[in-house]
């Protein structure tokens, strides 16, 4: 019995929470990857290479619409996968993936990226995401459930790895579990400086309704400011409808065109409360700076000032005078880069390596001596051949 396995909740939309899954699981020499579901035209390039092995929860209707209404069904699926032939298991979770079982002597690590919001923060999160009168009776009952068995599963992992102070705050409070904090990585070699700025402002995100993007429609409809959204979800009908002429709907982009919007914006708007928050990080290494809201990931990431102006208020007002504050300002470009570049892919790797090395020695040394041989080999047989057909090296770790 051996090896690493990755399991994240689930892979049914692209954000934050995925692209933490996928660097986890590139930077783990041999590891298997694991999910309740996975909807791979939604996914990342990377992602649909990747041999992702789900439950049988994949074989439900609609997922791709309705993966969320099946909230109930999560904890059986997770419960139900068979891990027991890992070493060393590391969850990636929002919600369930904590829940994993594992052989006694096997070590599982959960990168947690907040404990359930729905559950726990219940009233802030219906009250956004627009529940009718029926949802709202029925929902705090089965909530009630469902906190029982998180409590239950929060037990589970050896150690949990928290992607900013304030999820680690909330792990301890709900759970009553020390974490060490592992910021989740921003690829910065994706995105270049410009030397083109364009008169606009940027939201780039999943639209549901925590995410508060309608202060963003709002304050900008009101100042008649160019607001560009990239991303989709199933707030955009609602978004639309009260947004004014100055606002475009673009839907999902794909990487180049995200980075190039990124790059010639005026700024970043980041209306909501986030456990993290990777995207103003992302647009800081565009060289650009972020409007966000003073609450949750965004107090460790955004340097008022330097990197970005905070608002104060979750309303639309309070935006307006941040941005009305802003506009008179210049911004450093390569100050900003230097800020995002603090949480590189390189430093991601090179914390989340050393840690899991300190817990889990005997799986993970191995696995690197096992790979450094493999490299030695490959690097022998490409000197016997063309260049340009040599293996590349898929694997680095700042070690």
């Amino acid at each position: 019995m051996s090896g690493i396995a990755v399991f994240h909740d689930n892979f049914a939309q692209m954000g934050g929470a995925e692209k933490v899954a996928e660097e986890i699981y590139h930077l783990l020499p041999g590891a298997s990857l694991h999910s309740t579901i996975a909807v791979p035209k939604v996914l990342s390039h990377g992602l649909q290479q990747a041999n992702i092995k789900t439950s049988w929860m994949q074989y439900l209707p609609g997922l791709r619409r309705h993966f969320r209404h099946y909230f109930l069904f999560y904890p059986f699926a997770v419960e139900s996968v068979d891990l027991s032939v890992y070493d060393l298991i590391v969850s990636s979770c929002f919600g369930y993936a904590k829940g994993v079982r594992k052989r006694k002597d096997a070590i599982h690590v959960c990168y947690c990226h907040t404990p359930m919001r729905w559950v726990w923060r219940y009233e802030d999160y219906s009250e956004r995401a627009g529940f009718g009168p029926l949802s709202r009776r029925l929902l705090p009952l089965l909530l009630s459930l469902l906190k029982r068995w998180d409590l239950r599963a929060a037990r589970r992992p050896d150690y949990f790895i928290a992607n900013s102070q304030a999820v680690a705050k909330r792990i301890m409070t709900f759970y009553g579990r020390d974490s060490i904090v592992i910021p989740p990585p921003i690829d910065v070699s994706r995105f270049q400086l410009d030397t083109v700025q364009e008169d606009y402002y940027l939201v780039l995100s999943r639209l549901v309704p925590y995410k508060r993007i309608d202060l963003a429609v709002a304050a900008c409809t009101k100042l008649n400011r160019k607001l560009l959204v990239v991303g989709d979800g199933p707030d955009r009908a609602r978004l639309e409808k009260i947004a004014g002429p100055s606002v475009r709907f673009l839907g999902r982009q794909p990487d180049e065109a995200v980075a190039r919007y990124a790059a010639r914006c005026r700024a970043l708007l980041f209306p909501g409360e986030e456990d993290f928050g990777m995207t103003p990080l992302e647009v800081n290494a565009a060289g650009r700076p972020v409007i966000a809201f003073r609450a949750g990931g965004a107090l460790e990431t955004v340097v008022e000032g330097r990197t970005g102006l905070f608002f104060d208020q979750p309303e639309a007002s309070s935006l307006i005078q941040a941005i009305q504050d802003f506009e008179p300002r210049i911004w450093n470009a390569i100050e900003l880069r230097a800020h995002a570049s603090r949480f590189d892919r390189a430093v991601f790797a090179s914390r989340l390596i050393d840690f899991l090395q300190a817990v889990a020695p005997h799986v993970l040394q191995a696995k690197l001596v096992m790979q450094q041989r493999q490299r030695s080999s490959s690097s022998v047989v490409a000197s016997l051949r063309p260049a340009e057909v040599a293996e590349p090296t898929h694997w680095i770790f700042p070690i």
